[in-house]
């Protein structure tokens, strides 16, 4: 009985990998204007959106369904471009112990990027499936997400 995961995956993106690192280490709280996915973002507790010990709560879809959790920041590595999210409360401790959410932007030698993202997590019990629908959710994230960003870097030229 294998309660405990990892998932990943790496996608291509057009935007600078800066400025998607931009946007997930002190931009996030417009992620609701940008994506459709997004319903809600608001901060739960604390007084900035960037500080480890800020709260947020967020209301988003899955699968054709609302879901609410509460997100932290555990780390922010402006070096190596990651940053790493912890997620609970609401929807998420109904299935999962543990829930991780890792992003890491990649230059590329050819001058492209990517934008890997990691799901860690720890299932309550083994009735519980993998969050292969985040997996989902967080691809079409990024597209959404590169496409509005391309757009916007592209206005701003």
């Amino acid at each position: 009985m294998v309660l405990a995961g990892k998932l990943s995956t790496e996608l291509g993106i057009k935007t600078p990998t800066d400025r998607f690192f931009k946007l997930f280490s002190s931009e996030l709280h417009e992620m609701q204007n940008i994506c459709e996915r997004v319903h809600q973002t608001k901060l739960h507790q604390g007084d900035d959106w960037q500080h480890i010990d800020t709260v947020k709560h967020w209301t988003y879809v899955i699968d054709g369904e609302v879901h609410t959790c509460h997100e932290s920041v555990e780390e922010v590595d402006e070096q190596n471009k990651k940053l790493r999210y912890k997620l609970f409360g609401g929807d998420i401790d109904k299935h999962y112990k543990v829930f991780k959410l890792i992003i890491e932007l990649i230059d590329k030698s050819d001058g492209s990027g990517a934008l890997k993202w990691t799901i860690e997590y720890e299932k309550i019990n083994d009735d519980i499936h993998p969050p292969n629908s985040w997996m989902d959710y967080l691809n079409t994230l990024t597209r959404d997400l590169d496409a509005h960003l391309v757009k916007d870097t592209r206005v701003a030229l």
